[in-house]
């Protein structure tokens, strides 16, 4: 059974298959960066549109929690009805409500609220696409070659997640924050010509739908996530922590569910009899949950304690972006000749000790020049860590679960960075209670240019809560470095290395 197509991709050795990755990259990239360009246009945002900081993080949550949800049953519609016909109804979902976030303010009711409700079917578009990548990967490289092109989706991740807030920042300093949606617009069509054009169809495997799955996952991400985001606009009162309780109950009879299913699962829990699927999946969960939270906190920083334009703030990130760049078609070629631990255990490292560097220039007189050596160590880390996890979770699956596998994978990463998002507006909330005293988060005015100005002597405190918050994602790098420690050799690259010599 194949999607109905005359082209149907058979055998990987009887085509180029990069055409095709270049081609779903466009739109992958695409929809990554919307997880960071609006951590740049946060403090726009809020002023533009008169809301409170922990609304203006939900535009980043509700985004983030519709991407993550339905991954896994996505994944599985990929393998039933082809990952091409999949991605492409996603994109334009994608790209049709892009243009509504951009003129939510012009809509009848709350601006801010339609936003995030925009936003919100923005991410569930990002989920029907982001697993069909991973999948056409799995089908059409060889194990042999699947390294390489692992890496070049593991940096696309990456150098995404860091050209984000650039793009972002002229962008919002040039035509306005809505921008940061409309420009979604062309890049989607062309996008979707290139998919269609180059991208083979593949055959199908019919598959079960656990429904039953589908909602306990979607109740408990969603109860868990409100619970750990709204915890202080509530004052952590017994409601909340009845609400985060419910979520992590109806997580576990999710598990419990998946593992009792007699048929087909939502979240096959055997894949995970695979060591290095298993670990690759924690640490990659945990790099999601970083990146997402490390630029919110050095955001706000530099344009509320700096009173840098969203331009200038987002250029203190080119270090990032060009070390991420210029080095990841390097870790690229190395993660077919290396043990993966060798390159995602420095890599993960490097970008924890830079938030750490972070934490200690983070004042309202450092020289901002300073501030770029942080930015370049995560740069660097980060074009090691993502293409070694992001290969040594897919080498073992077989083409019939790559739909699976990579809705899995994908899941994990997604889920990871929705408690990232959640996680660090909680942290940044008590932070700035306790440096401010009982005002909590101060009044902040909008400037002439839309940014936030804060008054003088609250500079010092406000870094020292932006300064700790960082805190957080170096330590769950660090954690993700342990894991990724524990990596083992891939099968095909152990059996050369035992192979006798010709």
């Amino acid at each position: 059974m194949t999607e109905s197509s005359p082209r149907v991709a058979d055998a990987t050795a009887e085509q180029n298959p990069w055409p095709a990755l270049w081609a779903l990259m466009i739109g992958f990239f695409m929809i990554l960066v919307d997880v960071t360009i609006v951590s740049i246009a946060n403090p726009s945002i809020q002023a533009s549109l008169d809301a409170s900081t922990t609304q203006v993080l939900w535009v980043t949550s509700a985004y983030l929690l519709t991407y993550a949800v339905p991954l896994l049953i996505t994944g599985r519609l990929g393998d039933r009805f082809g990952p091409r016909r999949l991605y492409l109804i996603g994109l334009v979902v994608f790209t049709i409500a892009s243009f509504a976030c951009g003129i939510a303010d012009q809509l009848p009711g709350s601006g801010i609220a339609n936003l995030i409700a925009f936003r919100a079917v923005q991410g569930f578009g990002a989920a029907m696409m982001s697993p069909q990548t991973m999948a056409v990967i799995t089908r059409l490289f060889p194990a042999s070659r699947r390294g390489t092109a692992m890496a070049l989706w593991g940096a696309t991740a990456g150098v995404a997640s860091l050209v984000g807030p650039l793009l972002g920042g002229f962008l919002v300093d040039g035509p306005g924050w809505e921008w940061i949606f409309f420009v979604n617009v062309p890049i989607g069509i062309v996008a979707y010509v290139m998919v269609a054009r180059l991208v083979p169809a593949l055959p199908t495997h019919a598959h079960e739908f656990d429904w039953w799955g589908v909602a306990l996952s979607a109740v408990g991400m969603t109860l868990l996530v409100f619970g750990i985001q709204e915890g202080s606009s509530f004052d952590w009162n017994g409601w909340v922590w009845a609400c985060i309780a419910s979520g992590v109950i109806v997580i576990a009879l999710f598990l419990w569910s998946q593992a009792r299913h007699r048929g087909e699962p939502l979240l096959p829990l055997a894949l995970f009899r695979d060591r290095n699927f298993s670990l690759a999946n924690g640490a990659i969960a945990l790099v999601g949950f970083a990146v997402t939270a490390q630029f919110i906190p050095i955001v706000y920083f530099l344009q509320t304690v700096r009173g840098l334009t969203p331009t200038e703030s987002a250029l203190m990130s080119v270090p990032t972006a060009v070390a991420s760049i210029a080095l990841s078609p390097v870790a690229g070629r190395l993660v077919d000749r290396l043990h993966p631990r060798v390159l995602a255990v420095p890599g993960l490292l490097l970008s924890g000790i830079g938030l750490v560097v972070y934490f200690f220039l983070m004042t309202p007189d450092v020289p901002v020049l300073w501030l770029l050596v942080p930015a370049a160590l995560v740069g660097i880390g980060n074009s090691f860590m993502w293409g070694p996890i992001s290969s040594t979770a897919t080498r073992n699956l077989p083409p019939r679960d790559a739909g699976a596998g990579s809705g899995v994978y994908n899941t994990t990463r997604q889920v990871g960075s929705v408690l990232g998002s959640a996680a660090i507006a909680t942290l940044m909330s008590s932070r700035l209670a306790a440096a401010l005293g009982d005002g909590g988060a101060p009044a902040m005015s909008a400037e002439g240019s839309g940014a936030l100005a804060l008054p003088e002597p609250l500079l010092e405190p406000f870094s020292t809560a932006m300064a700790q918050s960082l805190l957080l994602p170096a330590a769950v790098l660090l954690v993700g470095a342990v894991i990724a420690a524990f990596f083992v050799l891939p099968d095909y690259m152990a059996d050369k290395r035992t192979a006798p010599a010709s």
